[in-house]
């Protein structure tokens, strides 16, 4: 069998990718086992263009934020599915001199397509936001659980996914490609998110898995909008609500622990002013990286060999974008951008 390119994952960062190769006309092959426990499968999937606690643009927020969205919707409209839903994000101010620099920052104007309401005093009686908080549009969450099984079962359906687990060892190279259990392809992509530190071509990559820990609540308050300090609160149906998350480099077992469990409940304290009751506990590492950058691009010397991983907490907003741009980069020759291109770490090899 030949085909243009085997994509080596099935998460959101393969799915998307293997959409963009399908979208170029490109033929594929996905291989992928089912992974309850991926950071696909257990993220709260917020899409956020104003982040950290000093409230600043993300990286890349205008080219990422532009595109997201409607590669969601039309992926939407052709699986007659639905799973993005945009919601503002409110974010709270901690303090008077918050809001200051708040009110600075944003006469410059470049946050304009991302703020839809600045508020100098509380928005939300069932929140402690005593001086105010930006409310942001463009914003919202991916239920990244329903995407992935979604997008697993048009794969399926078209007979373009291999469900077993890859065995690197089989990899078989040749002049123009490689062999992978018969099936001759022009390179393998791989977008195996923390599976990467088992995959022999790519290891020696600065990879810095972060471990979260999410909870489900139950309550009798569903939010209008996402609530984000310190933590985020969506609301889903059945009065329940996704809080989240916790970042831990240490302890990256699978494991839910009391501790994290408490540091969210604590922070949820401080910020809303409803009770709640948590009824369910989950943890996924994510695939981050040493600069908090994602790593694509070709092996140093396996020119057959592309990584496409260390999306990292962000997964939903840089994998389309960055998706398009390596098929770009694989049909076309496109440069890839320097932040998140692997040459960077070519050094390490």
């Amino acid at each position: 069998m030949r085909i243009d390119y085997l994509i080596i994952g099935q998460g959101l960062a393969g799915s998307i990718l293997a959409e963009h190769c399908l979208m170029a006309g490109l033929s594929i092959k996905v291989v992928s086992e089912v992974n309850a426990s991926s950071s696909s499968m257990v993220a709260g999937g917020l899409y956020n263009p104003v982040t950290g606690r000093k409230m600043v643009k993300t990286w890349n927020a205008d080219n990422l934020f532009n595109y997201l969205t409607p590669f969601y919707q039309n992926l939407e409209s052709q699986l007659k599915e639905q799973f993005l839903n945009e919601i503002p994000i409110y974010r709270p101010f901690l303090d008077f001199e918050a809001q200051n620099e708040w009110m600075g920052k944003s006469s410059e104007g470049s946050f304009d397509n991302f703020v839809q309401e600045v508020y100098t005093g509380s928005a939300f009686d069932e929140l402690q936001d005593h001086y105010g908080g930006i409310l942001l549009k463009n914003s919202g969450y991916l239920d990244t659980r329903h995407f992935v099984t979604v997008y697993h079962e048009k794969l399926r359906k078209k007979k373009l996914l291999i469900e077993e687990h890859f065995d690197h060892s089989l990899v078989e190279h040749s002049e123009d490609g490689i062999v992978y259990k018969g099936i001759k392809a022009k390179a393998l992509l791989f977008c195996e998110g923390t599976a990467v530190r088992d995959n022999p071509f790519f290891n020696w990559l600065p990879f810095r898995p972060v471990k979260g820990e999410i909870l489900t609540i139950e309550t009798s308050h569903i939010p209008r909008v996402i609530y984000n300090r310190g933590v985020f609160v969506i609301g889903k149906k059945n009065a329940r609500c996704t809080v989240g998350a916790t970042y831990d480099h240490n302890d990256l077992s699978l494991d839910a622990t009391e501790k994290a469990k408490n540091e969210l409940k604590e922070k949820l304290k401080k910020l809303i002013n409803f009770d709640f009751k948590v009824v369910e506990h989950r943890v996924g590492i994510r695939p981050a990286t040493k600069d908090r950058r994602p790593i694509i691009g070709v092996h140093p010397t396996l020119k057959h060999m592309y990584i496409f991983n260390g999306l990292g907490a962000k997964g939903v907003s840089l994998a389309p974008f960055y998706a398009k741009q390596l098929v770009d980069h694989l049909t076309a020759g496109a440069k890839l951008d320097n932040e998140i291109n692997i040459e960077r770490y070519f050094s390490l090899f």
